[in-house]
This record gives C-alpha cells, sequence and structure tokens, in this order.
C-alpha cells in the first residue's frame, strides 16, 4: 500500500518526469496479507487526505475500497477486477478504482496442468488460503475445477494467520501429499519462504505464481512480468497525479506469461524434471 502526503502522492516509483521527493512522496504500508490490517491502513490514510492509494495486491484492493470513501484507488491486481466488483468494466471502470490486471487466477489451471507435467505421478496436491480472503476462495474454486478435469486431488487446508501456517506445515506427514500449489491468497502469498523451506526439508516439488519465491528455492512458477505490472501502474498514478479522474482510465492487461524453474530445487528434492518441460522454460535457475 502507498500514500503520498497531503500535497503530493505517489504510486510505483517512475520514470515519468516525477521524481521522489519533489513531485510526490512515497510512503509503504506493508500489511503482509492482513485484510483487517488494509482496511485500517487505508481508512487512516483517507483521514490524512493523501491523493492517492496504490495496492498491490487484488484482496488488499478490495479491503482498501470497503475502508474508504473518496480517495483514487491505483490497483494491481492477479483476479478479473470486474467479476470481483472493483470496476464496472475494462474499458469503462466507472469509479474512483483503476489500474492493471495480471491475470494470475486466468492461468491457474494452467500451472497446475504444469505441476502435473513436472510430476507425473502426483496424486495429491496441497494448497492454503483463508476462508475469509473472496480472493483466495476464488481462485482455490478454479484449482479445484481444473484438479478433477486433470485427475488429481487438491487437499485444502484453511488458515487465518502465519502462526496456523506454519503450524499446519509442520504437522505435514512424509507422504500425506505429493506436492505444493500455491493460490492466489495475499496472506499466504507473504509467508511463501515458510513454505519453501518445509517443502525442501519434505521433499515437495512447489509450484508458484511469482518467480521470486523460485528464485527463493521454489521449484518452478508460471506468472506473468511483475516488472511489466509495475511500470503500467505507474503509468496510472502519474496521470491520476495530474488530474486525470480514475473513471476515464481503461484497464490494462499483462499478457506475457513465464514458466520458471529451479534445477538446484529439483536436485535437493530428487527430482528429474521431464525434457520436455525443461525445453519450455523461460528460465532455467541452476
Amino acid at each position: 500500500m502507498v500514500r503520498g502526503n497531503r500535497r503530493t502522492a505517489g504510486g510505483p516509483k517512475a520514470a515519468r518526469g516525477f521524481e521522489e521527493g519533489k513531485q510526490f512522496t512515497l510512503e509503504i504500508r506493508d500489511t503482509k496479507g492482513d485484510i483487517k490490517a488494509a482496511e485500517v491502513a487505508a481508512r487512516q490514510l483517507e483521514q490524512d487526505n493523501v491523493k492517492l492509494i496504490f495496492a498491490t495486491q487484488t484482496s488488499v484492493a478490495l479491503a482498501t475500497r470497503n475502508a474508504t470513501k473518496d480517495i483514487p484507488i491505483v490497483f494491481c491486481a492477479g483476479a478479473d477486477p470486474v467479476n470481483l466488483g472493483l470496476v464496472a468494466s475494462f474499458r469503462s471502470p466507472g469509479g474512483r478504482l483503476t489500474g492493471v490486471f495480471y491475470r494470475l487466477t486466468d492461468v491457474t489451471g494452467k500451472r497446475l496442468e504444469i505441476l502435473k507435467e513436472i510430476v507425473p505421478n502426483v496424486r495429491r496436491v496441497l494448497t492454503f488460503y483463508n476462508p475469509e480472503n473472496p480472493v483466495g476462495v476464488n481462485d482455490a474454486k478454479f484449482a479445484r475445477e481444473a484438479a478433477r478435469h486433470i485427475g488429481v486431488e487438491l487437499v485444502e487446508q484453511h488458515v487465518v494467520s502465519p502462526k496456523e501456517l506454519d503450524a499446519r506445515l509442520q504437522a505435514l506427514k512424509a507422504r500425506e501429499v505429493d506436492a505444493f500449489f500455491g493460490v492466489s491468497d495475499a496472506m499466504v502469498i507473504n509467508q511463501n519462504q515458510l513454505i519453501i523451506n518445509a517443502a525442501i526439508v519434505k521433499k515437495l516439488p512447489t509450484m508458484f505464481q511469482f518467480v521470486g519465491d523460485v528464485i527463493n528455492g521454489g521449484l518452478a512458477s508460471y506468472d506473468v512480468s511483475l516488472h511489466e505490472a509495475g511500470r503500467l501502474s505507474a503509468k496510472y498514478v502519474q496521470r491520476i497525479l495530474i488530474g486525470v479522474k480514475p473513471e476515464d482510465l481503461p484497464v490494462e492487461g499483462v499478457d506475457k506469461i513465464d514458466l520458471i524453474i529451479n534445477l538446484k530445487t529439483a536436485k535437493q528434492i530428487g527430482l528429474t524434471i521431464p525434457p520436455n518441460v525443461l525445453a519450455r522454460a523461460d528460465r532455467v535457475i541452476r
């Protein structure tokens, strides 16, 4: 979450004629995926008369909208903003919210298919999400449908805090599941390093949404370019700060998807990546 001061405001740091400290002030409120904390922060920012809030996750955008009345909001959303009610339509947002849609949940089924290609004998796939987070619930539904289609069981575990997530990971027994699959839950995503560490110890293949998790030890990810999503988001922030209304800025999508594989992690967990999958990877970490 981002705020500006009463004179200026900021979104992602951008080379669009704006310089931090001169044309805008950037303050980051990291709520760690905690929806209640996001609502409290957003409410306080509006009371402080900031010019704009930039929300970097779909659930945070929802929480920010629900907690505020007038402040413009730029979102970077991985779930369909129309289906979630953030905007009326892509072409005509119709309110005080607009931003970038990076189609994360749209590829949930494909990510699960790729996981099965990587681990052909996978039968039970574990995922965690907060049942109070509508984005996580919706993405889990997509994963459940995809799992049924490819003949695997999605083992869904509900967690409402990092402490509970850690406890579930520690309690996980050998051969209880065959792999881990991440869905779009902000709280869980903020704790992905816990999952990565546990998965390596338990020798579980993992499929994440973001390349950063693969760089940090996850096995694979299938995701959009967050650099591009940030660049586009900065364009929205800049235009709103110079007076353009959010309702006049159509939502823009990021379509490029990359498959990233970490061969070092594969070796650690004793897994051989099939050559046909490896050949399709956009990036291989060795």
